[in-house]
């Protein structure tokens, strides 16, 4: 089972995803239509509580095959004395996780950081390099996320979403062995992850609206459908020929 929250939810719900529902809506002859991946502010409450209801009611029914349940996390930092880090963390992901607790194992999603001090959170550095959003990119957060996730729930982790939307693939060529020789850092302090999956392979149609959004190891021509494999599917492919990182990044050791 993969019952999920929003990787991705907006806090500024765009003009484009609001029509994009209120259209899905109509055609489909009901009065809201909700995408389990983006979810809007206002419907988030009622979209969890029904996602953890229908996890429940199924992990029986699939014991048998895979269960689990996949979360899409933000990277929360702490900054400074009373942070509002830890209560943030148990308001979004404590009910996912405490459920996750039963499962074989959990999948982890993770593309950005927060910095959260005693008044909320911070804004994001200066200079650093951002996605087509404009959000950091920061290649230690899925470690990060991973490091959370295992000791919250005790379960093995499997990453199940890792990415970069930018229309610039240096920085995903970039971001690829960086991001893991972090998590490889963390596997060889004794986390156990059981795989990692790239999101995506094709530059796929977001629900947030955003056209400018590119999460692709391959470019889709959206005229002919043309698929143009990027220099990163080469970084990623390589890596996983040799089933090693073969260079230090960051201060990382990244051989595995």
């Amino acid at each position: 089972m993969a019952a999920r929250c929003s990787r991705r939810c907006s806090r500024r719900p765009s003009s484009a995803l609001r029509a994009s529902l209120a259209a899905c809506a109509e055609a489909s002859g009901s009065a809201k239509f909700t995408v389990g991946n983006t979810v809007l502010p206002e419907d988030v409450e009622a979209t969890t509580r029904n996602m953890l209801a229908a996890h429940r009611l199924a992990r029986q029914e699939i014991k048998a095959l895979r269960p689990n349940v996949t979360l899409a996390l933000v990277d929360d930092q702490a900054s400074g004395p009373d942070s509002m880090r830890d209560a943030h963390r148990a308001r979004v992901y404590g009910a996912w996780l405490r459920s996750a607790r039963e499962d074989d194992y959990v999948g982890v999603q993770n593309y950005e950081r927060a910095v959260w001090d005693a008044k909320g959170r911070l804004p994001m550095p200066k200079g650093v390099p951002t996605n087509v959003a404009g959000s950091e990119i920061y290649p230690a957060s899925l470690a990060n996320a991973v490091r959370y996730v295992h000791a919250e729930t005790e379960v093995p982790i499997l990453v199940s979403e890792h990415g970069v939307s930018s229309t610039d693939d240096r920085q995903r060529a970039s971001l690829i062995p960086a991001a893991l020789g972090h998590l490889r850092a963390a596997i060889a302090e004794g986390v156990p992850v059981l795989g990692y999956i790239h999101w995506s392979l094709l530059d796929n149609y977001e629900w947030g609206g955003d056209e400018r959004a590119r999460f692709g190891l391959v470019a889709v021509d959206r005229t002919s459908f043309r698929r143009t494999p990027k220099p990163s599917a080469s970084a990623l492919g390589a890596i996983a020929r040799r089933n090693a990182l073969s260079t230090v990044l960051g201060g990382v050791g990244a051989h595995a």
